[in-house]
């Protein structure tokens, strides 16, 4: 009788203890599958956290260098697609008006200062503030956020190397009106590219904005000494190369990229009296499809690292303040980028006109 109790006792004890086990069996079921769940929300946060999906660039840059640039980004961002145009600063802001009710770019990137005031008045550009705004000084930004400038373009005289030197080849601008070079001088066609075009209304400036008649008479003297427009950069390399002509305007960095990158015999002349130094900036598009990845690009694209990367191996010269000097190419060192006065709100608001009449009474009239 009192080992049947023992027994029982016993049993009952064995129960309770397989009871208890099964609860916190249970417990830690609940635990390993909340914990689960835990995990796989966290990694569903992170994979819609990683940016993704397309980012369209209209560009005004070395394909080459563009090229470089999203494989970098694409090294960082790999689920994002980047396609990308080149075309000429003024085709980019004629594109962007033609495609402003439905944007097919999200980013511009390489556009004059004059170009990107346009399209900042016509409400084609997003305006935000990037981590680097601070850095960027107010003459070399929009004040509302909407573009920012990247490089400055020093635009300068250009020669054949193999033909002259820089104490031989004109000195200023007025020197390029010297009969001396008539049939020497090759420009690059003016009215698609925003360079060009900065340079000519910069001369009409530097006559005197107010009357802009003596500006014309600048240019059809220059006129005189052009012996031909080119169609594109390339062609203007070409005949340059060719000795078909032995002067150009263009800006440094394409004459420094050319010089130290390639056999062109190219080299430049820093004008006496100063050069208009042009802002060239980036903006994403207003209402882009792909913004917030076109804001990645452009924080990506000012960061120090990239900064003077494109220093040295694409002679830019960076619009952020806050880049010590020490890590910038000898070339930058010894710039001494002398200027003269421009309204580029101005010459925004009356670049198209000044163009214009260019285009209708003055090219092609200078050997009348």
């Amino acid at each position: 009788m009192q080992k049947t109790r023992i027994f029982g006792f016993l049993l009952v004890l064995m129960l309770l203890v397989l009871a208890a086990c099964s609860s916190d069996n249970n417990k830690d079921s609940k635990k390993d599958a909340t914990a689960n769940d835990k995990t796989s929300d966290s990694e569903k946060t992170d994979v819609a956290a990683t940016p993704s999906g397309k980012l369209v660039i209209y560009t005004g840059r070395d394909e080459a260098m563009v090229q470089k640039v999203i494989d970098q980004f694409n090294e960082k961002y790999p689920d994002i697609e980047v396609e990308f145009l080149t075309m000429g600063a003024q085709q980019i802001l004629e594109r962007l008006r033609g495609e402003k009710a439905n944007p097919q770019a999200d980013f511009w990137w390489g556009g004059t200062q004059s170009a990107l005031i346009v399209g900042a008045d016509e409400d084609l550009l997003h305006a935000w503030k990037p981590s680097f705004i601070d850095s960027i000084d107010a003459a070399h930004k929009d004040a509302d956020g909407r573009w920012f400038g990247e490089m400055l373009l020093p635009e300068v005289i250009m020669i054949n190397s193999d033909l002259l030197t820089k104490e031989t080849g004109p000195q200023d601008w007025d020197d390029l009106l010297d009969p001396k070079w008539k049939d020497q001088i090759l420009i690059r066609g003016v009215l698609a590219s925003g360079t060009m075009r900065t340079i000519y209304s910069s001369m009409i400036v530097r006559q005197g904005a107010d009357t802009p008649e003596k500006g014309y008479d600048w240019l059809l003297k220059l006129d005189a000494n052009t012996k031909e427009y080119t169609q594109d950069p390339n062609a203007l390399y070409l005949k340059l190369t060719r000795q078909e002509g032995s002067v150009s305007l263009w800006n440094l960095q394409d004459i420094l990229l050319k010089k130290y990158t390639t056999d062109y015999p190219f080299d430049y002349i820093y004008p006496k009296s100063g050069a208009p130094i042009l802002v060239d900036g980036v903006a994403v598009v207003n209402n882009a499809k792909n913004i917030e990845n076109a804001k990645l690009f452009v924080e990506f694209l000012f960061e120090k690292g990239m900064v003077t990367q494109l220093a040295n191996e694409y002679y830019q010269i960076p619009t952020r303040s806050d880049i010590d000097k020490a890590v910038m190419p000898e070339w930058y060192q010894e710039l001494d980028l002398k200027t003269f006065d421009i309204d580029w709100q101005l010459m925004s608001e009356k670049e198209a006109e000044w163009m214009e009449h260019w285009d209708n009474n003055i090219k092609g009239r200078g050997k009348k």
